[in-house]
């Protein structure tokens, strides 16, 4: 079976084109790695050639490269981050917390002055644990489209998703499927992401990346509640940008109690975006993110 090329930087082009975004050159972007002290080692992309002054955490099942078109807008120096188990980086425990174990030395040591955490998803929920653990760490934190309200009903159309086969027999099996989960997306911004976020196997078969750490008979708790325990306790601001479309896992009831615990809160819906704003409407996102870093 035929051997589909991939060049990470290759296609980012293709991102600015989608979005309208000035592409003379390939911008400053680079892989970097830090090694933990068990000898796992996390992954990342660097863009900018100035230390980095924000880091972003993707969702679950995602990787670094969902933030490309966000980065490409921002033209700012930034770390994005592969969590454990994900991308390039190696496995972890998988939950926020032990995420945020392992994400500390990582921070420190590739992005040591970044002042903006942005998480996702479960990179919201990673954020969440990382500054409270972390106090010091961060002067700002935003969260696109979480809070610890997520349950099993809010999610389980990522679920049902993230849970699928195991493996597919080509890549356009592996196309045809997210694009019957992405409705709303292009189908040349969902083919860079699965070539970003899966891997072809020696069988030419095709595997989520993620999917190589992933126990299929390991429980997956949606219980979160403490975190919300960790975002009272905040003394920074946060930003939760919130998805208004089909897909969102944020409701009325999360958005209120956010605002209700949170010291320093501030809420922007978006009422193009799901879930996956970055996704949706990374140029918005990226103004609001710049916005945001600057206040």
């Amino acid at each position: 079976m035929a051997r589909v090329p991939y060049d990470e930087f290759s296609m980012l082009h293709e991102n600015a084109a989608e979005f309208s975004l000035p592409f003379d050159e390939v911008p400053a972007v680079e892989r970097v790695t830090h090694a933990l002290a068990d000898g796992r080692v996390l992954s990342g992309l660097k863009w900018g050639t100035t230390p980095p002054e924000m880091v972003l955490l993707h969702g679950g099942a995602q990787n670094a490269h969902t933030w490309d078109t966000v980065c490409l807008a921002m033209g700012r120096s930034v770390l994005a981050l592969d969590l454990p188990g994900h991308g390039h980086s190696d496995g972890g425990g998988g939950d926020p917390v032990s995420n945020a174990i392992d994400l500390v030395g990582v921070v420190a040591a590739l992005a040591p002055t970044a002042s903006t955490l942005v998480g996702m998803s479960l990179g919201g929920l990673t954020s969440i644990a990382l500054t409270a653990r972390e106090p010091e760490r961060f002067s700002r934190l935003a969260l696109i489209d979480i809070t610890p309200g997520v349950n099993q009903a809010k999610a389980g159309h990522i679920t049902a998703f993230v849970n699928g086969p195991a493996t597919f027999e080509s890549f356009e099996d592996l196309l045809a499927r997210t694009i019957e989960h992405n409705p709303t997306r292009t189908e040349s911004s969902l083919r860079r992401g699965i070539l970003h976020n899966a891997v072809q196997l020696e069988d030419g078969t095709w595997q989520w990346r993620y999917a190589r750490h992933r126990d299929p008979m390991a429980p997956r708790p949606l219980d979160h509640g403490s975190r919300w325990d960790d975002l009272q306790g905040l003394e920074i601001p946060v930003l939760l940008v919130r998805g208004m479309a089909k897909g969102s896992v944020v409701d009325d009831e999360d958005e209120a109690r956010f605002l209700a615990v949170t010291k320093d809160a501030q809420v922007v819906r978006i009422d193009q975006a799901g879930h996956s704003v970055q996704g949706d409407t990374p140029i918005e996102l990226a103004d609001l993110l710049a916005q945001f870093a600057d206040s």
